[in-house]
């Protein structure tokens, strides 16, 4: 993915962790006591006055969620995971779904992220 938005010397964390504490995370950062499917914090927003500019942040996925809406979805956990990692480094590099356009220019991005890791599997 980091390949496809030609990021490919930049860097990000991943943490995949449980409904409960993405949900202190959502509470703690965005005052929305519930749990959510993903999380971004960027690093590019820092309030550091120096950072790494290869550091783009960190993505935290709750896995029980994302394994819900793949039941939903008719997906693999796998599947769903990729469509949340992929949502969240759009969010890290700047994109939002603020309004109807925005939301689906981000999610044809998602699909064709999502896609190029599909291809890569294949040897495409």
């Amino acid at each position: 993915m980091l390949g496809a938005l030609h990021l490919d010397e930049s860097e990000l964390s991943i943490l995949l962790t449980d409904d409960r504490a993405i949900q202190d995370l959502n509470r703690i950062y965005r005052n929305m006591d519930c749990p959510t499917d993903v999380l971004s914090f960027s690093q590019q927003e820092s309030e550091l006055p120096e950072h790494p500019s290869a550091l783009l942040g960190d993505i935290v996925i709750s896995v029980p969620t994302a394994r819900r809406q793949a039941a939903e979805r008719e997906l693999e956990l796998t599947d769903e995971l990729a469509r949340l990692l992929a949502h969240g480094l759009l969010h890290l590099v700047g994109w939002d779904h603020d309004t109807p356009a925005k939301a689906r220019r981000m999610y044809k991005e998602t699909e064709r992220l999502c896609n190029e890791i599909v291809s890569d599997r294949k040897g495409v």
